[in-house]
């Protein structure tokens, strides 16, 4: 079934990401926005915009009952709800499809699995991905507890089967830290979300942070795309990604692309998904699965040539896969900077109004941003404002072209951590692809 007119329940730069993907396919667009978006740009550009809501996004883009109305109210027939916000809602998912709409993005059943990290844990065994060592599921006895702590070897983590962002996580050095430790990450866990429901993994010491994205047709076709290198993380937060990763070899790659694949395929996926591991000492570890697109995803779009917004909504249309996994090439490399409207240093929010903006160009490059010259940054979202992407032939050519196009970008009107981009792309560590999921910090440490 073709979709004629997609609504897009997001905003920002994703929104119009989408937005560009569906023009380019002949689908009319149907933008949401809160009042503090009202002059967005996916607002501007779309076919048709419907207020949702105050600025606030429990009142507007995370609004089911707004978002379906203004699916009716503009006759959209599909909905893609980007990233963040509401687009790993099993409840949305099936909401959306209860009312005869085509949800762009996997199936509800699969969204409720990998959305538990519990039960995603135990899926991904069934599957054949590596785990970390640790429980099969929740602990509930400290006495258990205490022996698959001495059995798996300590150090050991304790986290929060629901949430993320580094929230319900605790690090156990030893036995007399555990009952407190497993009582803080609950408290935490249930104070965040609801949820006090904890598990354990054994605690890697310091590894990189690998993640492959995958595509599934829904009827048990896979494909993997290859492996994005996020490792640069700032509070469990990623600050810049690169595709591929500086220290995975091809043979590693076609052997964990191809157990990742056979995963999505047995498990009948739909859509685009991304399965994230730790790598430490050569061996992938599964952390967990994100069942929706990623913000980094243009880094694979560069490297493979694959449009992954236009494979989701051919995949939602019941279409298959594009590409077959023998054809896709991986060619170049790839880095993508998150922009945020940030202070450099203390990573303060820096919201305002842009009062100047000139966008880098030339060969391979692309920048993802909603921003133009009198746009007002709102204060109530995510500060990311946007996304410089560089293409390169090899790692060392991809990085002297970034250092170029992050001189020629200007935004003006707000602090922005282009300066902090700047900084990090001199550093010998990160051009040798010599780092880890804790260097970013060290290094932040070390500069202040």
């Amino acid at each position: 079934m073709g979709i004629e007119k997609l609504l897009i329940a997001n905003r920002g730069e994703i929104a119009l990401r989408i937005h560009r993907a569906c023009h380019e396919m002949g689908i009319k667009t149907v933008a949401v926005h809160s009042t503090a978006d009202a002059d967005a740009m996916h607002v501007r550009l779309a076919d048709e915009a419907v207020c949702i809501g105050p600025p606030a996004a429990r009142d507007s883009y995370l609004n089911i009952a707004n978002i379906i109305s203004a699916a009716e109210i503009s006759g959209a027939d599909a909905i893609h709800p980007g990233y963040g916000f509401l687009s790993e809602n099993a409840q949305f998912a099936e909401i959306v499809e209860a009312h005869g709409l085509i949800f762009v993005g996997p199936k509800p059943e699969h969204i409720r699995i990998m959305g538990d990290k519990v039960e995603a844990k135990r899926t991904a065994g069934a599957l054949g991905l590596p785990l970390v060592p640790g429980s099969d599921g929740a602990i509930t006895d400290l006495a258990e507890a205490k022996k698959l702590a001495h059995e798996v070897g300590y150090p050991v983590l304790i986290k929060a089967a629901s949430g993320g962002g580094g929230r319900g996580m605790k690090v156990v050095q030893s036995e007399d830290q555990l009952e407190t430790s497993i009582q803080q990450a609950g408290s935490e866990a249930k104070a965040a979300f609801g949820d006090d429901t904890v598990y354990m993994e054994k605690y890697l010491g310091n590894p990189r942070h690998i993640e492959f994205q995958v595509f599934g047709d829904g009827e048990g076709n896979a494909i993997h795309l290859g492996e994005r290198d996020c490792s640069l993380q700032r509070r469990h937060q990623k600050v810049l990604e690169e595709a591929p990763s500086p220290v995975i070899s091809a043979a590693d790659r076609d052997r964990m692309g191809g157990i990742v694949a056979k995963a999505m395929a047995d498990m009948g996926y739909r859509g685009a998904g991304t399965i994230e591991f730790l790598w430490e000492n050569g061996e992938f570890y599964f952390i967990e699965m994100n069942t929706r697109l990623q913000v980094e995803h243009p880094v694979t779009e560069m490297i493979t040539g694959v449009d992954l917004v236009r494979e989701q909504i051919r995949v939602a249309e019941g279409r298959p896969l594009s590409v077959a996994q023998e054809d896709l090439r991986f060619t170049g490399h790839a880095i993508e900077c998150r922009i945020n409207a940030e202070d450099p240093q203390t990573f303060a929010p820096s919201p305002g109004t842009v009062t100047s903006y000139h966008v880098p160009g030339g060969m391979h490059v692309r920048v993802d941003s909603g921003l133009y010259q009198g746009y007002r940054v709102p204060p109530y979202y995510d500060s990311m404002i946007g996304k410089l992407i560089v293409y390169g032939r090899t790692r060392e050519g991809c990085i002297m072209r970034l250092k170029r196009a992050l001189e020629e970008y200007v935004i003006e009107g707000m602090k922005t951590t282009i300066p902090l981009h700047q900084k990090l792309l001199r550093d010998p560590e990160f051009q040798n692809g010599d780092y880890t999921i804790k260097w970013l910090e060290e290094w932040l440490a070390k500069d202040n």
